[in-house]
């Protein structure tokens, strides 16, 4: 199991700079791989791309980047960019967001989302494997289209998927999942075993399966909870993440979360790598002095 680090999953709260220098320490402790969420701040893959150049080892994705905004090819063309920058060390993450972004400040519909992503994964894949699309769609429609981004080769593109359709639609189509909100119960029982399911069907290998989790090394794990409970309240109502939140027998996000000494860290990372996640996604809750340095290097000390 590799070990990443989550950026931006509390909320925009820092610097370009900041952002690029996070990726860098990361990188310096050891961590495997840096995931950017695109939320309200920073373009993700854009931020990633410069973090590329001042890096050398650490992997880059994006967790996730909403796809009804940009036409498949402006997606592909972005990211390719962004692997080409990086030394082919990037995944691009994509997702649906949610009904109330989509529909209710952007205006598109959000009918059928997982036909949305079928289609959009029929014209992106082939992008990104550098071949010629032609595809005809309701949504999409693409004539003799190719990209040439020279240093791009060998990109990923995993899917935030969490429902029935939106898993067979990754494992079919694309090269794993990035959750997030999700227990391990529900990993286990739901999301793992849909997806490999998928990917069997479609004669592809084991998908990848990064899996998000607040996390924190504290020995005030009850506290900590409170802090969690508070930073985390909106994903606790969203539909999508409260559906999964709810499969899996919790109140909140905070139930979910990881907190408290490095054994029980271990164990619960150790129990995750034994059900099947490939990466494991840490966003480090601040909610006590020190708490993000140490918990990092805790987390340093089991990747690679």
């Amino acid at each position: 199991m590799k070990i990443g680090l989550m950026l931006g999953a509390t909320g925009p709260d820092s610097s370009l700079d900041d952002i690029i220098t996070m990726v860098q320490q990361a990188e310096a402790a050891g961590i495997d791989s840096a995931w950017m969420a695109n939320i309200f701040s920073f373009d993700a893959i854009s931020t990633l791309g410069l973090a590329g150049r001042v890096t050398q080892r650490i992997e880059l994705g994006t967790a996730v980047t909403p796809t009804y905004p940009r036409h498949p090819s402006a997606i592909a063309q972005q990211a390719l960019t962004t692997a080409a920058a990086s030394g082919g060390r990037f995944t691009l993450g994509i997702g649906l967001s949610h009904q109330v972004v989509i529909e209710g400040m952007l205006g598109f519909s959000y009918e059928r989302p997982a036909r949305h992503m079928r289609e959009y994964l029929n014209v992106l894949m082939p992008l990104v494997r550098g071949e010629v699309c032609n595809y005809s769609g309701e949504q999409y429609r693409v004539a003799n289209l190719g990209l040439q981004v020279p240093g791009s080769e060998g990109m990923q593109v995993v899917v935030a998927a969490l429902g029935p359709a939106m898993l067979k639609v990754a494992g079919e189509l694309a090269d794993g999942t990035n959750t997030w909100m999700v227990g391990p119960k529900t990993m286990e029982s739901h999301i793992i075993p849909s997806l490999r399911a998928a990917a069997s069907a479609a004669g592809r290998s084991d998908p990848q399966v990064i899996g998000g989790f607040p996390i924190i090394l504290t020995n005030k794990p009850d506290a900590a909870r409170e802090q969690i409970a508070k930073q985390l309240t909106m994903y606790g109502t969203l539909p999508s993440y409260r559906a999964m939140l709810d499969r899996e027998g919790v109140d909140g996000p905070a139930d979910i979360a990881i907190a408290g000494d490095e054994n029980l860290l271990r164990g619960e990372i150790r129990r995750l790598e034994s059900i099947g996640v490939t990466t494991f996604n840490a966003a480090v809750s601040a909610v006590e002095p020190g708490a993000t340095e140490r918990t990092v290097e805790f987390l340093a000390s089991l990747a690679g």
